[in-house]
């Protein structure tokens, strides 16, 4: 089987669309989670990601669109939450998502339990074969005789803004292959424009270009 990993799309229509057209012949697709926030389309993002043959995964700004509360201590997310909460029409699709669920020897989960972000350095134990999101950084690490896998983000890069991240994971073989794909961030801030979001919403991706 040949699947493709994504995760973080965060209402990045534009580079998740970029990505599906790209990779061809996938027989199952994998959301660890955060297909909705800060960017304009998370209503268009998670009708999309329902459409595919797709394992989903509750990320945590699904829980915020779920709980009707974003409760971080961060001013520009919440920015982001009201905004795009306002607009959310899917909740019905998003309460469906698992919080966990373990395939094909693989735990899939948004994080690990008790860590606010796992980076390709961070010092953490697994017990078994794990796969996450949330960092929006893309890694395939070894731990204990265990793998750590992450695809890192399709619409928000932390390294580069204007690529998506993902994998691919040939099951047959059991081997994943990083992959990156350069997208067109314009497309993002010119929605936020016309959509009237706040300046320091469009300057938090603008200050995020090379």
């Amino acid at each position: 089987m040949i699947c493709l990993i994504f995760s973080d799309v965060h209402g990045n229509l534009p580079a998740l669309e970029s990505v599906l057209k790209k990779e061809k012949h996938i027989d199952l697709y994998i959301n660890l989670g955060d297909v909705v926030n800060y960017g304009p389309w998370s209503n268009e993002c998670v009708e999309l990601v329902d459409s595919l043959n797709c394992i989903n995964i509750l990320g945590n700004h699904e829980q915020y669109f779920i709980d009707g509360v974003c409760n971080v201590n961060n001013n520009i997310v919440k920015a982001f939450f009201d905004k795009n909460y306002e607009q959310f029409n899917f909740d019905s699709i998003i309460h469906k998502y698992n919080k966990e669920i373990i395939f094909n020897n693989y735990l899939l989960t948004h994080n690990l339990v008790g860590k606010e972000y796992v980076f390709h350095d961070t010092q953490v134990q697994i017990k078994q074969n794990t796969m996450i999101g949330h960092s929006h950084q893309q890694y395939i690490r070894s731990i204990d005789n265990y793998s750590l896998i992450n695809p890192g983000s399709v619409g928000q890069n932390r390294t580069n803004i204007e690529f998506s991240n993902y994998l691919i994971w040939d099951t047959y073989k059991d081997k994943f292959y990083k992959k990156r794909l350069k997208v067109n961030i314009d497309l993002m801030v010119k929605e936020f424009k016309i959509r009237k979001y706040p300046d320091y919403c469009i300057n938090y991706y603008l200050n995020k270009i090379k």
